[in-house]
């Protein structure tokens, strides 16, 4: 079982991207309720647009909360100036789910999957890690006034072939006094080649686009809506590798579809880093209110079986999770773009001794 791909290609988005708004506005208000009570119970789901964001879901805490103030200065800290009008729709966790969870079972029936390969230094796939900077300098060039023509919203894609980039691909917001010769310059100039350099990688033959449309000047909720779980495939393995389907913004810990998804990361990176495979997926699968998991499973690059070593070395069960990766703080608003393991600082990104 040959697990790496000889041609793909994969795309990030940047923070001004609408569904990445929405997926921050979704964990800034989970963080702001672990702050004020690690135990709070979070399923927080956003939905904006064209003058509006709607935030909704299931929220039992003891923490006093401003939603509309939380969603407000974090889209105005995104960089948009555009006012809006926000509704909120939140209740109490449902007393059936509490049933399960209170006792330490999953939050919800699923499965879930982790990654990891030892061909790159961050354990993921070549170009998914290139792609997250490519988006992520867009926010930087822009944050800190040296392309001035830059605004919020933008996407960018690699093709990747036999392991060397191919295409490269920019669709950047921006001001309307900017031409399109200007934004490729400033754009080649200031992020493309120095990422390259910075990266090892050879510019001969790569193909660049950038803002092949010919403009991008309307963008976030303006131009499109947004949605919080609507790119989980950029939040994890950028559509290479198995995904459960759901998403991780907005749920709090005792939701195995973001728990677990972490605690799989986890020991998919720690089975490489050990030599226990040079490329690994591991899924685990839940019932809800159900503590003990269905299945545990994790094979190498050959398809063999290291299951073995996963029942020897970790705990799979909701609480065991959240207590050894320490889930129970307010760190889930830095996860909500560029992806939840591209930030080497995340708990789940440590490396053990196996």
């Amino acid at each position: 079982m040959n697990m790496s791909f000889d041609l793909y290609s994969i795309e990030s988005v940047t923070n001004g991207h609408p569904d990445k708004v929405c997926d921050q506005v979704s964990d800034a208000i989970l963080d702001e309720a672990l702050a004020q009570d690690p135990r709070s119970r979070v399923a927080i789901e956003s939905f904006g647009g064209h003058g509006i964001l709607t935030i909704g879901g299931e929220l039992t805490t003891n923490a006093q909360i401003n939603y509309e103030k939380v969603a407000r200065d974090l889209y105005l800290r995104i960089g948009y100036q555009d006012n809006l009008e926000i509704r909120t729709r939140i209740v109490k966790q449902s007393p059936d789910i509490a049933l399960g969870v209170d006792t330490g079972g999953a939050g919800d029936q699923g499965i879930m999957y982790g990654y990891a390969t030892k061909a790159t230094s961050d354990y993921l796939p070549f170009g998914y890690g290139l792609v997250n900077k490519i988006t992520k300098g867009l926010q930087n060039l822009r944050e800190t006034g040296k392309l001035e023509w830059l605004r919020p919203d933008g996407k960018a894609q690699v093709t990747v072939k036999s392991n060397k980039l191919k295409t490269l691909l920019i669709s950047t917001q921006h001001s309307k006094d900017v031409s399109q010769e200007e934004i490729r310059f400033d754009l080649i100039s200031n992020l493309i080649n120095p990422l390259l350099a910075q990266e090892g990688i050879e510019n001969k033959g790569l193909e660049i686009l950038i803002n092949p449309t010919g403009k991008f000047e309307q963008g976030g909720f303006e131009a499109d809506t947004g949605l919080t779980g609507r790119k989980i495939m950029i939040d994890t393995y950028g559509g290479l590798y198995p995904h459960g389907g759901g998403c991780f913004s907005g749920k709090d810990p005792t939701k195995v579809d973001r728990s677990a998804a972490y605690m799989c990361r986890f020991v998919a990176k720690n089975l490489v880093a050990n030599g226990y495979a040079k490329e690994c997926i591991v899924s685990v699968a839940y019932a809800i209110g159900r503590a003990e998991p269905l299945m545990v499973n994790a094979i190498n690059e050959n398809g063999k079986s290291i299951d073995k070593k996963v029942v020897q070395s970790f705990d799979f069960r909701p609480l065991a999770i959240i207590e050894r990766l320490n889930l129970r703080r307010p760190i889930y608003l830095q996860t909500a773009a560029y992806g939840h393991f591209s930030n080497q600082d995340f708990p789940w990104e440590k490396l053990i001794e196996l």
